[in-house]
């Protein structure tokens, strides 16, 4: 069995890969690369968090990422893609797409929420809607995130126990450890049908999460076609001689209470930590 990655290791590298993001981040604007990243796996597998420590230093307005709800009413009668295609990236963009159009092959397939006929119908049209994609320039990674039914059992117990994190589970999460076979089946099923030489699906062990996010961020930096690109240096020029303004008395604004002066009074062993 491989050893957990230490904290220690895993910050370490998590810093270096999260700075060559930064910097892969910069080429997309620089040339107008345009990056969808896909992320799909069982409830619980670690897809979240991963993308958290992706965008954690990337600009919003560069780096996008896209979590669709349930679909409105007008939304289940378009063309099933039609709702992704508003969210791909325009040039200079990168959007992670935290689930994405293969929710039809995975939750609604197992829970029943689409057809027979639907379904192939996905499984047709999948294929085809990412060669046109691909062919129009568009640079697309699917990562499908795994973990076993004991560590995700774990983590379902985890997030019930914390408050912090409860709002994570659904009922659909739940009824995940009783479906457990049944995902397994269509996940198979999904892969057979869509994994493409154009568009790959690319496997993330993610029992470990430290090591998965490690490998899956560091996957995506080999994957991207990127290059450092010059930035200019940003010069901070020197603050002006101050003129005739006078700044308003502090009684004439409404400032937030301070509350952190309460805690300047508590000792180590009462302040909240």
């Amino acid at each position: 069995m491989t050893a957990r990655l230490t904290k220690k290791a895993y910050a370490r590298e998590l810093k270096r890969l999260q700075a060559q993001l930064v910097d892969m981040q910069a080429w997309v604007q620089a040339t107008g690369a345009r990056v969808v990243v896909i992320f799909e796996g069982r409830d619980a597998a670690g897809k979240g968090s991963t993308i958290t420590r992706i965008t954690q230093y990337l600009n919003p307005r560069v780096a996008r990422v896209v979590a669709l709800p349930t679909p409105s009413e007008r939304e289940r009668s378009q063309w099933y893609f039609q709702r992704y295609v508003a969210h791909l990236p325009a040039v200079g963009e990168i959007v992670l797409m935290d689930r994405s159009w293969y929710n039809r092959a995975g939750v609604e397939r197992v829970m029943g929420y689409c057809t027979e006929e639907q379904y192939e119908r996905f499984l047709r049209q999948a294929p085809v809607f990412e060669r046109m994609l691909v062919e129009d320039g568009i640079l697309l990674l699917k990562y499908w995130f795994s973990v076993s039914d004991v560590e995700q059992e774990r983590r379902f117990h985890d997030r019930a126990n914390d408050p912090m994190r409860r709002w994570k589970l659904s009922p659909n999460d739940v009824e995940a450890i009783t479906r457990w076979e049944d995902y397994s089946r269509a996940k198979d099923e999904m892969f057979r049908r869509t994994d493409t030489p154009l568009a790959p699906w690319w496997e993330v062990d993610n029992d470990d999460k430290r090591r998965g996010r490690i490998n899956m961020i560091h996957d995506l930096l080999e994957r991207i076609p990127w290059h450092p690109v010059d930035r200019p240096d940003i010069v901070i020029p020197p603050r002006p001689a101050p003129t005739a303004y006078v700044r308003p008395p502090e009684d004439d604004r409404d400032l937030v209470p301070d509350y952190a002066a309460t805690l300047a009074a508590k000792t180590d062993d009462t302040a909240p930590r």
